[in-house]
């Protein structure tokens, strides 16, 4: 009988500690989300979609620029998954590697800008708490990790063109 009285109380504790994480983000991290997207899509009314548009073609033609500049762009704009469609400026042979950046920057984007990929906030916030208990500041961390995730999106995307242009020569594409 103790056996069962120890399941149902931890059964049910596992869903009230649930509906409290719930609560907090009600009223913590999801009108941060509403804020900072509503932000970004001022940003681009401000400037207007067709400059925007124009500066995203420019940088598609620079190797440095199309693996930096647009897969940030791209997912500070259009948030995941839309931030793929980016892929539409880069010719078919850039496609792999500009998809390669992308995907590799939605993690390292959510210290500093939640609401871009806010199904990695969960881990990004469970890493968050181990440096907080271990002394250290969140505010560094999300800069850091937003500093080498260019820097790795930069080196998968030249890497995965120079690999796609290798295996399309190799098979006559």
């Amino acid at each position: 009988m103790e056996y069962i009285e120890w399941f149902g109380t931890h059964f049910i504790g596992l869903f009230q500690a649930g509906g409290q994480v719930f609560v907090g983000f009600m009223t913590g991290i999801i009108p941060l989300l509403i804020v900072l997207l509503t932000f970004t899509y001022s940003i681009i009314a401000f400037i207007g979609e067709q400059r925007v548009t124009r500066a995203i073609q420019f940088s598609a033609r620079n190797i440095i620029l199309r693996y930096s500049l647009m897969p940030i762009l791209s997912v500070l704009m259009l948030t995941n998954p839309m931030a793929y469609t980016f892929g539409r400026f880069v010719k078919e042979e850039q496609k792999p590697a500009f998809y390669d950046s992308v995907v590799s920057f939605l993690h390292p984007v959510t210290g500093l800008f939640p609401y871009a990929n806010a199904g990695e906030l969960f881990v990004f916030l469970g890493i968050a708490n181990g440096v907080m208990e271990a002394g250290f500041n969140i505010s560094s961390l999300s800069v850091r990790y937003f500093l080498a995730g260019i820097v790795v999106i930069l080196m998968r995307g030249i890497i995965t063109e120079m690999i796609t242009k290798f295996l399309m020569r190799k098979e006559n594409l």
